[in-house]
């Protein structure tokens, strides 16, 4: 009993040590203030739409008021009745001094909607350095100095995971918990320490590594592009690495189905793409070094309500502290939408392991579909 006494709390004191490392950290990252060497290089900035999301015309007009000298917009469409078609021409009538294109088609690589879309955006585009940024990102003017801030000698790729910003209702702050104190947090983190893993969010390229790799049809050789520039740029010996300061992701209205099948999606694809990295999340949040604390306080014979609030308290006390500095998303309501995400990490990892299939943009795809690197090598021959 002593035994299982004494490991219980070395789990417990491991468990939130990680989790104030990590918001250290993060919290030191996004305070500091870094200049960038880059910032007169010329971007192409490619923008996949599909549809219409909330706040589309507002995050795709940021686009246009950036304060970059040198940019190029294309927006990337891939059937021509998408209804998003006719914001995206009325935006580059707005702005006629932007140098802005719309062009429509799908080119077939993988299963991938998104990747498919990019690529004739790719191949359309004149700069060395290229960014591909989704649809609902919000582009603050700073946008493309911050991106090349985080750029460094051995670095290959540099991206910017989703920051959740106005929810309009629980089930989008559920989101935003997921997102930004949860996700982004150990995405920083991982960056920190040198593991950093791409996010299709936002990527910035610079055009001859990619090419060097077998251009755009090399991010065909995984099903999330994301996964695969990760494994590109660490094949190549160099590292992906984040941004200091995320930018945001307006989300509006979110139902409780939709928050949980893109988290089902995006942890499939880290199972079958990262799977030693995606095991020991079965351990991230606060359920299981809750559940542990109050297994040991009984078997101690102390008072568990006594013994494991003081330790939920001092656990969601340094995320509110994060998320405080960070100026995130912050009220009674966001913590408690922390424990119920906490709360679900544990199915949510079940879950992952349990089926392949998911829906991406109306789209079934499964991530045991076979032939995605033949598909990526025949579009290199």
């Amino acid at each position: 009993m002593i035994l299982w006494i004494v490991l219980g709390a070395a789990f417990c004191a491991i468990a939130f040590a990680a989790h104030l490392t990590s918001i250290v950290t993060v919290i030191a990252r996004v305070r500091s203030r870094r200049d960038g060497g880059m910032a007169a290089e010329a971007v192409s900035i490619l923008r996949p739409v599909c549809g219409i999301d909330n706040f589309v015309e507002e995050t795709l007009r940021s686009t246009f008021l950036l304060d970059h000298p040198r940019y190029e917009i294309i927006f990337c469409v891939a059937d021509r009745d998408d209804p998003a078609i006719p914001i995206v021409q009325k935006l580059i009538e707005e702005h006629p001094a932007i140098d802005a294109r719309l062009l429509i088609g799908n080119t077939r690589l993988n299963a991938n909607p998104k990747l498919n879309n990019l690529v004739k955006g790719w191949h359309a585009s004149r700069h060395d350095w290229v960014l591909m940024v989704d649809s609902n990102v919000l582009m603050p003017r700073d946008y493309v100095a911050r991106m090349f801030q985080a750029w460094r000698a051995d670095t290959g790729l540099v991206c910017s995971p989703p920051l959740g910003c106005a929810p309009a209702n629980l089930w989008a702050e559920l989101e935003c918990a997921f997102l930004n104190s949860y996700q982004a947090r150990w995405q920083c983190f991982a960056d920190s320490i040198g593991l950093g893993f791409a996010q299709g969010k936002s990527m910035l390229w610079r055009r001859d590594l990619l090419d060097a790799a077998g251009g755009i049809a090399a991010l065909a050789r995984e099903l999330a592009e994301d996964a695969a520039a990760t494994k590109i740029v660490r094949g190549l010996g160099l590292r992906v690495r984040l941004v200091g300061r995320p930018f945001a992701q307006p989300l509006g209205y979110r139902s409780l189905a939709a928050v949980w099948h893109r988290q089902i999606r995006w942890a499939r694809l880290r199972r079958i793409t990262f799977k030693w990295y995606f095991l020991p999340e079965i351990f991230s949040g606060a359920c299981a070094p809750f559940v542990v604390a109050a297994a040991t306080a009984a078997a101690a014979g102390w008072p568990v309500a006594g013994s494991v609030l003081p330790f939920l308290v001092a656990w969601y006390a340094a995320e509110a502290l994060l998320a405080f500095l960070a100026g995130w998303p912050l009220s009674p309501r966001v913590i408690a939408t922390w424990m119920l995400r906490d709360a679900l990490l544990p199915l949510l990892w079940v879950a992952a392991w349990a089926g392949n299939e998911f829906e991406w943009r109306g789209n079934a795809m499964t991530v045991a579909a076979p032939g995605l690197g033949e598909l990526a090598a025949r579009q290199r021959m």
